[in-house]
């Protein structure tokens, strides 16, 4: 079993030290609850809103804010997944989510579905590949937000033997995302019959507003916490695969995949 926590947070565009101040306060929150695992909103770091301050916010790998929130994770214990403006070590920018763990090396995974002209604009496309990583007796697999909405990257990683898909998400206040967050997302979970932790923003940022509906998703597509369109909140739930073997076994959808 691995106890989840996702943050439902609003980052404010450009402040760096106020977002990462409130993942450190949410990581403390999450080690309070005994979760294992945070997962924190895409581009939490420098906010989903900074534009063309990406150029000058953006860091590499072993930068300021990754260093300091590494910290963090090392004294309260807790795993940490979360959005963030990187540079490569070829100069392009990339909007990619870090997985922290305790005594290892961040994993990286950058947003290979890139949305719309926004980011087209301020970033590079990832590869596509599937990015893993093992916490407790799971394997945890990243999306970034617009990712998830294709099943041929969740079922990347479903195939690759990810038992959790990690998605920080800036999903905006549109018509459409009530219909992604409550109904797309869980269809994923259940059609690859495995969990997806999707953190979302909430508020407005200068830049847009967001959709919110942070959810925690089991693999028979049920929520097993979900926030709602406006709150800040903490959501946390107990991911055990053992709970959903009979689930597994009435839709084997893995098992009995031709390619």
């Amino acid at each position: 079993m691995m106890r989840t926590a996702v943050l439902q947070m609003q980052a404010r565009a450009g402040a760096v030290s106020a977002n990462l101040e409130r993942i450190e306060e949410a990581l403390a929150q999450a080690a309070a609850s005994g979760a294992d695992l945070l997962v924190a909103p895409e581009l939490a770091v420098q906010g989903y809103g900074a534009g063309e301050a990406f150029a000058q916010l953006a860091e590499p790998r072993d930068g300021t804010s990754l260093t300091r929130l590494q910290a963090t994770v090392e004294r309260t214990g807790v795993a940490l997944v979360v959005g963030f403006a990187e540079r490569g070590a070829d100069r392009a920018l990339y909007n990619s989510a870090a997985a922290l763990r305790a005594g290892e090396a961040p994993v990286v995974y950058r947003k290979a579905q890139l949305y719309e002209s926004y980011e087209r604009t301020h970033f590079a496309p990832g590869k596509i590949e599937a990015t893993t990583f093992r916490l407790e007796s799971m394997t945890v697999g990243m999306l970034i937000c617009f990712d998830v909405e294709f099943p041929e990257h969740v079922r990347r990683l479903a195939l690759a033997g990810a038992d959790v898909i990690a998605v920080p998400t800036a999903l905006p206040d549109l018509p459409s995302s009530v219909f992604v967050a409550e109904r797309i997302v869980p269809v994923r979970a259940f059609e690859n019959q495995l969990f997806i932790a999707y953190a979302d923003l909430v508020g407005h940022d200068g830049q847009m507003s967001y959709a919110g509906r942070s959810v925690i998703v089991a693999p028979d597509g049920e929520d097993l916490a979900r926030a709602s369109a406006d709150e800040v909140r903490l959501l946390v739930a107990d991911l055990g695969t053992e709970a959903y073997s009979e689930s597994r076994a009435l839709n084997p959808y893995l098992a009995e995949l031709r390619v």
